[in-house]
């Protein structure tokens, strides 16, 4: 097996007397897009800064390819594209010139520098704002213009500090889009966000962090299954939601009967085929159920499952 993209290993920094990280470690593939979420304060921006060579810990390591941010920095940065939660674009200069400027940063030169420079701003659908100044795009825009500015010099490794904050909706799908082009074309992606269903529909895995410490990581389907014990129905009658209510009650396994009219909600405890007898006996007792379905835990149900709001 390759190893890991990127490995965070026993991270703990501090600020003061401010814990931010604590003995912190997860790992993430290549082509893998990894959420990172957390109340505010968990330590979320600290870890990332640290992966981008902006700070560096008190304790532990991260690796990026094979290499320490610790003892080959340089190298790690031309390995990694960091978005931070801030755009701040240079004034005087147009869309264009500001990713040039960039592209010279990272010793392009040449044809393959405005080749570059035109391909990215292609990718991230800016080609219509070439001379717009870099300071006078709207919301969308400039986060775009952000992540080319990141993408310049080809990086393994993306790290995306809240790139969706204060995008509108039809911005949030674009960009939403782009990520997964990239995800696609084999980048590693490490994304916080405070939208999570969003989130969700992005990302392959998550690491939730409370007050500096990992709470759980994994698959989301795996993490799905560790904290949905009970698992949470829907049920959707033709008639008389109250008599389903009322039968539902009765039954082994069922709790938590929430009706909304001809909508019923659920717990259930027991596995799949009790959950099919439990169907078949709604039927026989003549109920017109026209939905049954299981209930995934979502992003947000995992996030309120797995911490307790704590800030630090």
């Amino acid at each position: 097996m390759s190893a890991p993209l990127l490995e965070v290993r026993s991270l703990s920094r501090r600020y003061g007397k401010v814990v931010a990280v604590h003995d912190l470690s997860f790992a993430m593939e290549r082509g893998q897009v990894t959420g990172f979420i957390g109340p505010n304060g968990a330590g979320k921006t600290t870890t990332m800064r640290i992966a981008a060579t902006l700070d560096v810990p008190d304790l532990g390591d991260v690796i990026v390819d094979g290499m320490s941010v610790l003892v080959e920095p340089r190298a790690v940065r031309m390995r990694i594209g960091y978005m931070s939660d801030q755009f701040h674009p240079y004034p005087n200069l147009d869309v264009l010139e500001y990713l040039d400027f960039f592209a010279r940063a990272y010793g392009l030169r040449g044809r393959k520098r405005l080749e570059t420079v035109r391909s990215v701003a292609s990718f991230c659908r800016l080609d219509g704002m070439a001379d717009r100044p870099a300071t006078g795009l709207s919301k969308g825009m400039g986060q775009r213009l952000h992540l080319a500015k990141t993408l310049l010099h080809d990086p393994l490794l993306l790290i995306l500090d809240e790139p969706a904050a204060g995008l509108d909706p039809h911005a949030r799908i674009e960009f939403r889009a782009l990520l997964r082009e990239l995800a696609a074309a084999g980048k590693g992606i490490l994304i916080s966000s405070h939208i999570l269903p969003e989130l969700g529909e992005t990302c392959d895995s998550v690491v939730v962090l409370e007050k500096g410490r990992r709470v759980v990581a994994g698959s989301i389907a795996e993490i799905q299954k560790s904290v949905q014990r009970e698992q949470a129905v829907q049920l959707r009658v033709l008639r008389d939601g109250e008599a389903a209510q009322r039968f539902l009650l009765v039954q082994p396994g069922v709790g938590d009967v929430v009706c909304d009219g001809e909508r019923l909600r659920f717990s259930f405890l027991g596995e799949d085929a009790a959950l099919g007898e439990l169907l078949a006996r709604a039927v026989a007792a003549g109920l017109p159920v026209v939905e049954f379905a299981r209930i995934e835990a979502n992003l947000e149900e995992i996030f309120l499952r797995t911490t307790r709001g704590n800030l630090q």
